[in-house]
C-alpha cells in the first residue's frame, strides 16, 4: 500500500524539484537584476498577496475540502454524477474568485496598507506595490482554477502534470525578466506581467490534461448541488483556519515592512531555499498520500490509515532533520552560489544567510505539519487543527515582538520555526495515530536520525573550502563546490544511517517499503 504512496511522492517530488530548481533561476536573475531595493519589495509584496489568498481557494481550505468529497463521489456514485458535481464546482468556484479579485484590484490601495503599512512611509514603494497588485492579482483566478483541476488529476493517480505545471510559472517570470524587462520604463513591472501569463499558461495545460480523462466542463453556478454545498460546509473551518496561517504571515509582513529597507527581500529568498525541500519532501508527500487517506477513511479501513501516516512521518523525520540540518551549516554558500551576483550585495547575503538558519531550524516541523493536517483533513476533521493553528499564532505573533527586537528580520524566521514546533507536537498529540506510535523503535530511528545529521554536519563543516565562495569566483565553480559539499552530506548521512542499524528490515519495518 505504501509502496504505491511512495511512487507517487517521487513522481511529484521530482516534478517539484524541476519546479523549485526554475524558481531557483528565476531569483537568482531576479537577485540580479534588481537585487533587495524598493522595487523588489514591492514586487513581492504584491505577488504574495494573491499566493496568500490561493491558501483559501487553491492548495488551502478548498482543495482539502475538495479531494475528499471528489474522492466519495469517485468511489461511491457513477461518471455521470461525477461530472455533474465537477462542472458545479468549478463554476462556483470561478463566480467566488471573479468576486474576490475584481473587488480586490478596486480596493488595491487599501490591501497594500494592510499587507504592508509601513511602506507608507515611502511613497515610491506604496505606489509601486499598488500598481503591481493590480496586475498580479488575476492570478488568483488561474491559480485556484488549475488547483482545482489538479485535484481531479491526483485523484485519478495522474500526478505528474499537476507537479509539473508550477515551472511553467517560474518559465513566464523568467522569460519576462529577460526579454521584456529591458523594453520598458519600470523594468520591474516586467515581472508582474510575467505571473499574469503564467497563471493563464498553468490553467491551460491543467484543462486539456482533464479534458484527457474524458470530462467536458460547462460552466454553471452551480451553488445549489448538493457536492458543491458538501463541499464549501467543509470549507468554513478550513478557511477559519487559513484565515489564521494567513493572519500570522500578515503580521510578518507587517512587522517587516517597518524593518530596514530589503527586509522583505532577505525574507523571501531565505524562504524560497526552504521552499525546495518542503515541496520536494513535505507538499510531495501530503499531495501523494491525501487520496489514499481520504479512501481509507470512507471505506473505514482504519488500520491502512494509521500505517499510512506512522510510514509519512518516518520518511517525514528521515528526509526533513538532515535537510534542516545540511541547510543550517551550508546557509552561506547556498546564499552565494544562489544569489550572490549583480545588485545582491555581500550585506544583502549576510542578512540572507541569518534569517535562511532561523527558517531552517523548523524545516522539519514543516513538512510534519503538511502530512499531520492531511490526515486530520482526510478524516473531515477541520477543526481540531484550526483550535491548534489559534494557539500556534498567538504564539508565534509575541515571539515575533520579543525577538525583532533583538534580531531584526531573523527573528520573525526563529518565531515562525519556534510556532512551527508547537503546532506540529500539537497535531501529532491530538491525532493518536495508534499504539504504536511511541514503539521502542520508533525512539531508535529518531535517535539514529540525530545522531546521522550530526555526523553529518561535522563532516560538511571539515569540507567547506575556507576562500571558495565569494563574488569573485565563477558561478559555475560555485555550484560545482556547493554540489559536491551536498553529495558528501548525502554520503555521510546515509553511511552512518546503515552503520547505525538502519538496515534493510529496518528500513522496511519503518517505511513501509
Amino acid at each position: 500500500m505504501f509502496k504505491q504512496i511512495l511512487r507517487s511522492t517521487t513522481i511529484i517530488g521530482k516534478m517539484t524539484l524541476l519546479s523549485r530548481l526554475l524558481g531557483y533561476i528565476r531569483d537568482m536573475l531576479i537577485a540580479r537584476l534588481f537585487g533587495a531595493s524598493i522595487s523588489t519589495d514591492a514586487f513581492f509584496i504584491s505577488f504574495k498577496i494573491p499566493n496568500l489568498f490561493r491558501r483559501f481557494f487553491a492548495e488551502g481550505a478548498f482543495s482539502n475540502a475538495f479531494v475528499p468529497v471528489l474522492t466519495e463521489y469517485k468511489e461511491k456514485h457513477d461518471r455521470k454524477s461525477l461530472s455533474k458535481f465537477l462542472n458545479a464546482q468549478l463554476g462556483a468556484l470561478a463566480t467566488v474568485l471573479g468576486v474576490v479579485v475584481t473587488i480586490g484590484i478596486l480596493i488595491s490601495p487599501f490591501v497594500i496598507m494592510i499587507f504592508a503599512p509601513g511602506f507608507e512611509r515611502d511613497s515610491d514603494r506604496y505606489f509601486l506595490s499598488v500598481e503591481l497588485l493590480k496586475i498580479t492579482f488575476p492570478y488568483l483566478i488561474f491559480i485556484s482554477l488549475t488547483a482545482l483541476l489538479a485535484s481531479v488529476l491526483n485523484v485519478f493517480g495522474k500526478f505528474a502534470v499537476a507537479a509539473f505545471t508550477p515551472a511553467l510559472l517560474n518559465l513566464s517570470i523568467i522569460a519576462a525578466a529577460i526579454f521584456l524587462s529591458p523594453l520598458i520604463s519600470v523594468p520591474i513591472y516586467s515581472l508582474a506581467i510575467g505571473v499574469f501569463i503564467g497563471g493563464g499558461l498553468q490553467l491551460t495545460l491543467q484543462y486539456l490534461s482533464v479534458r484527457k480523462l474524458g470530462f467536458r466542463f460547462n460552466l454553471n453556478l452551480g451553488f445549489k448541488h448538493e457536492g458543491v454545498k458538501k463541499v464549501f460546509k467543509l470549507m468554513v473551518p478550513g478557511i477559519i483556519g487559513g484565515s489564521v496561517a494567513q493572519l500570522n504571515i500578515l503580521i510578518d509582513s507587517i512587522i517587516a515592512s517597518f524593518l530596514v529597507a530589503g527586509s522583505i527581500s532577505w525574507l523571501y529568498y531565505s524562504d524560497r531555499i526552504i521552499e525546495l525541500p518542503l515541496g520536494v519532501f513535505g507538499i510531495a508527500l501530503a499531495t501523494a498520500i491525501l487520496p489514499s487517506l481520504s479512501k481509507f477513511a470512507i471505506k473505514s479501513e482504519f488500520k491502512k490509515f494509521n500505517n499510512a501516516i506512522r510510514h509519512s512521518i518516518n520518511w517525514a523525520l528521515f528526509l526533513g532533520i538532515p535537510s534542516a540540518s545540511g541547510i543550517i551549516l551550508l546557509a552561506e554558500p547556498i546564499i552565494i552560489s544562489l544569489f550572490h551576483y549583480g545588485e545582491m550585495t555581500a550585506y544583502d547575503v549576510q542578512q540572507c544567510t541569518k534569517s535562511l538558519r532561523g527558517y531552517a531550524l523548523g524545516l522539519p516541523a514543516y513538512i510534519l505539519i503538511k502530512v499531520l493536517v492531511t490526515a486530520y483533513f482526510a478524516k473531515k476533521d477541520m477543526v481540531t487543527p484550526v483550535k491548534i493553528a489559534v494557539c500556534a499564532l498567538i504564539i508565534n505573533t509575541i515571539l515575533n515582538v520579543l525577538l525583532m527586537q533583538y534580531f531584526g528580520h531573523t527573528g520573525l524566521a526563529l518565531a515562525t520555526s519556534i510556532a512551527a514546533w508547537f503546532n506540529v507536537s500539537m497535531l501529532f498529540i491530538c491525532l493518536k495515530i495508534s499504539e504504536e506510535k511511541f514503539s521502542r523503535e520508533g525512539i531508535f530511528n529518531c535517535l539514529r536520525i540525530l545522531i546521522a545529521s550530526v555526523i553529518m554536519m561535522i563532516v560538511l563543516s571539515w569540507s567547506i573550502p575556507k576562500t571558495t565562495f565569494n563574488v569573485e569566483i565563477a558561478f559555475w565553480l560555485r555550484f560545482f563546490y556547493l554540489f559536491c559539499l551536498i553529495v558528501i552530506g548525502c554520503i555521510s548521512y546515509f553511511f552512518v544511517s546503515f552503520v547505525l542499524g538502519m538496515n534493510k528490515g529496518k528500513i522496511h519495518r519503518l517505511y513501509g517499503i
